[in-house]
């Protein structure tokens, strides 16, 4: 086990053994600490310590009081507000607003250690214990209520996350840059609250203060309160202003506030993210955790080799948080990684992949990269998309040949219709990258809902199913898809959600995974969750809400499960659709793309 001084500092008595009387910044997160660079704390926290800050973590403080936030002392330069790798209110209830069981980011997986709202808490605990102290919020809660937005949990619109926590200065999407930048500015003497200009970040003035570069005026907090149409324009104008060639500074007023967000911070080069990669992470949870910690389980032997998505799914937070140009690693940070995974997991690796599988070396071609997409791949791949699965194929054979590694898998998501373009890539991952099963996500068989979810149509899985079983079969192999599936999404209704059980019963898939859509902030999807209308061409939708008709929809898509009987066939007649149970209850279906559970 790697010894405590191998970690950040998570004691006062850590940092003393270090020989330090003070830090440069405290990173306050609701996650255990785990040293490994898919976990948020980690690599902002390294990425600091590599540009010469003193850095200590305050995991899972007691919010109660504020004396935890002074266990190191006041920080010379600011407090770093992490809430966690998830959204606090999705960490702590499922989407039908039950307390979850369990934390996963939580030493045992034990839930109570965090607050709800995270990020206003720990920065409000930050400003009683030192006022005056700078304070910065980041991470995906900050990122994702950086402007106005609707809060499921409440049934609210709510304001910028920035004036509800009364924080300096919010960091939004991947921070190494913006935080490294901002203690430079910090150290001269700036204080965070007059920070300005700074892309990747969002900051309160008054009407009279000037927004830097070409400005986007969204409706007001208070104009999208009571007003769905102006809700559903901001929400269109903040999707349009994701890419960092092109985006406006986004402005919206909050009373007598504004509130700034400056354009996102420029990608990542490969350079850079190799030297990030490169940091000297352990990999492991703290040694001072006496449990292990299961989301550090899941990842603990995976390989990121890219950021960003172009997929743009509408219920998906990947194009506002880590953007839509794809940033990837060289091969050689690849490879080294590889190596050292090797060695821990007795040269079994976990996933090489990322936010999608399949999206490493993909690149814009756009002349000017002025884009206001919402997709790379939606509504049809763009041809300024230019995906580079050939050397994809070509990085999987390299990391397999490594010495020590006896298999890499593949457990990030496959985008299908990507992978159709390229057959040699089918025949890589379904030879040598699957561990006889493949997760795949098609979402809904229904076109009108998959146009809404911004997914490829139900041909594209047919394909592709047929394709990898193909090439699976021509490897001597016996291998499933394991298809994942989102009931209750706004503009289906019970009749909707009988025909994808029918579809699916017809197909013979009895869907395991299943996904019961939760409405996040800022996400298109969620739009259309709270104004009931399609973002894209202004009709009314049916909205399933309420939690009998959420199980109701689960209960026809997993029809099969006895429990699910009574509830499926009282849907079916909700539906007019009574006649249907006959099919949907009778025989066994064709083929199952995986095996019975």
């Amino acid at each position: 086990m790697a010894k405590s001084h191998a970690f950040l500092p998570l004691t006062q008595a850590e940092c003393a053994a270090r020989g330090w009387d003070y830090v440069d910044v405290v990173i306050v997160t609701g996650d255990a600490y785990v040293d490994h660079p898919s976990f948020a704390m980690a690599m902002i926290g390294r990425v600091l310590e590599a540009a010469g800050w003193r850095v200590a973590i305050l995991s899972r403080p007691d919010w109660r009081s504020c004396a935890p936030w002074r266990a190191f002392g006041k920080p010379r330069l600011f407090f770093a507000i992490s809430p966690g790798n998830v959204d606090s209110m999705i960490n702590l209830y499922t989407a039908n607003k039950k307390p979850r069981s369990e934390d996963d980011y939580a030493e045992g997986g034990q839930r109570g250690g965090r607050p709800e709202r995270a990020a206003v808490v720990y920065a409000q605990r930050a400003r009683e214990a030192y006022p005056g102290v700078n304070v910065v919020i980041g991470g995906v809660e900050a990122s994702m209520r950086r402007l106005a937005h609707y809060d499921y949990w409440s049934d609210t619109v709510k304001r910028s996350i920035l004036l509800d926590s009364k924080a300096d200065l919010l960091a939004y999407g991947m921070g190494e840059k913006t935080v490294t930048e901002l203690a430079r500015r910090m150290n001269e003497g700036t204080p965070a609250r007059e920070i300005r200009g700074l892309r990747g970040t969002v900051y309160a003035a008054s009407e009279a203060d000037k927004a830097d570069g070409s400005i986007c005026r969204l409706p007001s907090y208070e104009g999208i309160k009571s007003d769905k149409a102006a809700f559903l324009k901001a929400e269109l104008l903040i999707h349009e202003n994701t890419d960092p060639r092109s985006a406006k500074t986004l402005v919206q007023q909050h009373a007598e506030r504004l509130v700034v967000q400056n354009p996102p911070t420029e990608p990542a080069t490969p350079e850079e993210l190799a030297g990030w990669y490169a940091l000297p992470f352990t990999r492991l949870p703290h040694p001072s955790y006496k449990k292990t910690v299961p989301a550090w389980e899941m990842i603990k032997d995976s390989i990121t080799i890219h950021r960003g998505c172009g997929g743009g799914c509408s219920f998906c937070s990947l194009a506002l948080h880590q953007g839509r140009l794809i940033q990837s690693r060289p091969e050689g940070s690849v490879l080294q990684e590889a190596r050292e995974v090797a060695k821990r997991s007795g040269g079994i690796i976990s996933d090489l992949g990322g936010p999608s599988a399949n999206m490493y070396g993909a690149s814009c071609a756009r002349p000017g990269g002025d884009c206001a997409r919402h997709s790379c791949l939606w509504p049809e791949i763009c041809p300024f998309f230019k995906h580079d699965q050939p050397r994809l194929a070509a990085l999987m054979r390299r990391v397999r040949q490594e010495p020590g590694v006896k298999k890499a898998l593949i457990n990030s998501g496959v985008r299908m219709d990507l992978a159709l373009a390229c057959p040699d890539y089918i025949s890589e991952l379904a030879a040598h990258h699957t561990g006889g099963q493949l997760s795949v996500a098609p979402e809904h068989t229904d076109p009108a809902i998959l146009k809404l979810m911004h997914k490829p149509s139900p041909e594209k899985f047919a394909s592709f199913s047929r394709q990898f079983l193909a090439a699976s079969a021509k490897a001597g192999k016996q291998q499933f898809l394991i298809p994942y599936f989102i009931s209750a999404f706004p503009g289906a209704d019970l009749k909707t959600a009988a025909a994808m059980a029918l579809e699916l019963k017809r197909q013979g898939i009895r869907p395991r995974q299943i996904n019961d859509f939760i409405p996040a902030p800022m996400e298109i999807a969620t739009a259309a969750y709270y104004t009931g209308i399609d973002p894209h061409t202004g009709a009314k939708i049916h909205v399933p809400k309420g939690e009998n008709e959420r199980k109701l929809h689960r209960a026809l898509l997993q029809y099969f499960k006895p429990e699910n009987r009574l509830a499926a066939l009282r849907a079916l007649r909700m539906a007019g659709m009574a006649s249907a149970a006959k099919e949907l209850f009778g025989g066994t279906g064709a083929r199952m793309h995986g095996p019975r559970r």
